[in-house]
């Protein structure tokens, strides 16, 4: 599929299935997708764990049972999150509630040991006995690729995981499509997490590629990166000290970004790790439309000019 063909076929509302709800102009429990071959429906937007990093715990509480409430059912969180403050915290408050969501984790591990090392931990700091979904995390290089996949590498700890009943699928997350093509064509993924940004696509020719390719495969698709613009300007005041990049703060902007995204063939997107912003779009998705031809108009102009922070093929990531 051509990327012209890609980008025509979203505007008019491909993949029905995934994008068919209704809209609730007075803002609704969240509508819920399915995860591709696995059976689950999760809701659209995601509770990134990066959200309540910073937090008092207290607070982490309430800013998790809001979620819960407006029909957020998807977590995901990963140990480097704040160095593991991420997941201690969403350990704490999900007490009581973990029956309610769809728990994701990650390891950075390539090799078989390390990853079971931290799939222990990261299960005693969420106080569970298993993970819905467990990814490796952001794969960037071909060579990380090959090491996770081979003999000793960290996918056999996840199958050997799977079977014990850690873990219940699959997944990875990656950073770019070289790498992400390389690990879809390689394992039977159940998901894949991956940036699914306007300007990556409309000025980087990044995304449409690895969509393709895990439909193919019947994955879950989960985005990362919607309500991002570029890198921070220089000199820049960073209001949102949790993003590295410049994220979408206008609103209207917002709403076009991040319907942009759920406009796609996907199931869920992770907003950016700042409770301001996490609010922000599930506001948006609970009034969510699919967008229309000429808003896709208006968001590939606004696009012009400003620097991806993913582009294919991959140059070097923009530096935070």
């Amino acid at each position: 599929m051509k990327r012209r063909d890609f980008l025509k076929l979203t505007a008019a509302g491909a993949a029905a299935a995934f994008i068919a709800e209704p809209s609730n102009s007075t803002g609704g429990p969240l509508p819920k997708r399915p995860l591709g071959k696995t059976g689950q429906k999760l809701s659209i937007i995601g509770f990134g764990g990066l959200v309540v990093v910073g937090m008092d715990q207290s607070d982490a509480d309430k800013t998790v049972s809001e979620a819960i409430e407006k029909g957020v059912n998807y977590f995901d969180v990963a140990p480097s999150y704040g160095n593991g403050e991420a997941e201690e915290k969403l350990g704490a408050a999900l007490v009581g509630k973990r029956d309610k969501v769809f728990l994701a984790c990650k390891t950075g591990k390539r090799d078989a040991a390390g990853a079971t090392r931290e799939l222990e931990r990261s299960l005693k700091r969420l106080r569970t006995d298993h993970f819905d979904l467990y990814q490796l995390h952001a794969l960037t290089t071909l060579d990380e690729v090959e090491k996770a996949l081979a003999p000793g590498g960290a996918v056999e700890a996840l199958r050997e995981a799977q079977k014990k009943g850690m873990i219940r699928y699959i997944g990875f997350s990656a950073h770019t499509v070289e790498a992400a093509l390389a690990a879809i064509e390689r394992f039977d993924f159940d998901t894949i997490l991956f940036p699914i940004n306007w300007v990556c696509e409309f000025q980087g020719n990044f995304g449409h590629q690895v969509v393709e390719k895990a439909l193919s495969k019947r994955m879950g698709i989960l985005a990362i990166k919607a309500m991002a613009r570029g890198p921070w300007p220089r000199g820049a005041k960073r209001e949102y000290p949790g993003c590295w990049y410049q994220p979408c703060s206008d609103p209207e902007e917002a709403s076009l970004a991040l319907r942009y995204t759920l406009s796609q063939p996907i199931t869920a997107a992770v907003p950016p790790g700042d409770v301001r912003l996490f609010k922000m779009a599930m506001g948006i998705a609970q009034r969510f439309t699919k967008i229309t031809p000429s808003e896709m108009q208006t968001l590939k102009e606004r696009s012009k000019g400003i620097q991806p922070i993913f582009t294919y093929p991959s140059q070097q990531e923009v530096k935070k």
